[in-house]
């Protein structure tokens, strides 16, 4: 894919190694003459222009790109940033960086937003799972399709454990993404068994909110 980062910080330069090193084509665009490090993420292309203006844009060349990545510190400039991104160039999927938790709700398809990600929120959720063993932690949203992701730790008296993958009936539109187990994710099989201390992934469809309840007591009543 090729994928433009607005915002040359460290955690642009992060996400620009992450995507590097998985094949991807990155472009970083900055407007700051300091934030171009770019020995830091050499096989990246760069771009010193401010990328809430359609010219520079247009010349790192998001016509061509199939994610946008708004990443600065500034919320304003992200949400201008995704919604250039999106009605101008018609950039199939925009992801935006919330930097305070309070505007949240600006981060929606009204303004280009495909995924928002605060990472005040997702450390809180971090924390929240460190201490909350057999609770439903919601992680992520995704904000086009109203889809989340949960995630539960289970206890060592959970009556799920010792039971086969596909022998747990999912209630509602409920789908079972991912086991963590220690420091492996695995992909779950019918034949997986599931043991103590299991973090299960779970992806959740907006209309089995409802069925939360139903997934706690079957996990970790």
């Amino acid at each position: 894919m090729r994928i433009l980062i607005a915002g040359a910080g460290s955690v642009g330069r992060s996400i620009a190694r992450e995507l590097l090193s998985h094949g991807h084509e990155v472009t970083l665009v900055d407007k700051l003459p300091a934030a171009m490090k770019i020995a830091s993420v050499a096989d990246a292309d760069w771009l010193l222009a401010d990328a809430c203006e359609p010219s520079a844009l247009a010349e790192a060349g998001v016509a061509e790109c199939d994610v946008v990545v708004a990443t600065t510190g500034d919320d304003k400039a992200n949400l201008v940033i995704s919604l250039i991104a999106k009605t101008e160039f018609a950039v199939p999927r925009v992801v935006a960086r919330v930097n305070n938790p309070k505007n949240e709700w600006m981060f929606d398809r009204s303004w280009g937003v495909d995924v928002q990600v605060s990472t005040p929120r997702i450390m809180t959720s971090l924390v929240e799972e460190a201490v909350s063993v057999g609770d439903l932690v919601k992680i992520f949203t995704f904000h086009q399709s109203g889809a989340s992701i949960h995630e539960i730790t289970l206890p060592a008296d959970s009556p799920a454990i010792g039971k086969r993958v596909a022998s747990i009936r999912w209630p509602g539109s409920i789908v079972l993404a991912a086991i963590i187990r220690g420091d492996r994710p695995i992909p779950p099989s019918p034949d997986d068994t599931l043991e103590a201390g299991d973090e299960l992934l779970l992806v959740v469809d907006a209309s089995a909110e409802d069925y939360l309840g139903e997934v706690q007591q079957l996990l970790a009543p």
